[in-house]
């Protein structure tokens, strides 16, 4: 595993490549870029939090679903932060074709 430079860490930010909630196979939104990696991580971990506490709601409340699907879409915002700051955190692909000589 590659480690990083906290002084460098600190500079990263999401690419904003991660798209989540999808309607007729379109992503309805997607993870912004250029916020810092600390608050999309601090911001997937409110979104768990919470999503935490409504399934716990959901497992006793007989009357209604919304907080089973409240829960859902937060846990989809919170995997998606998560996943574009895993793309930003992960090495580049190793070239799979030699560059050629000069």
């Amino acid at each position: 595993m590659t480690k990083i430079d906290s002084r460098s860490a600190a500079k990263l930010k999401t690419i904003g490549f991660t798209p989540l909630i999808y309607c007729s196979d379109n992503p309805l939104f997607h993870v912004s870029r250029n916020v810092p990696l600390v608050d999309a991580l601090s911001m997937a971990s409110d979104f768990l939090f919470l999503a935490k506490g409504l399934t716990q709601d959901a497992a006793y409340a007989r009357d209604s679903d919304r907080h089973a699907w409240a829960a859902h879409y937060l846990t989809q915002m919170g995997k998606a932060l998560v996943d574009d700051v895993v793309k930003v955190l992960e090495p580049a692909p190793a070239r799979t074709q030699a560059e050629p000589k000069k």
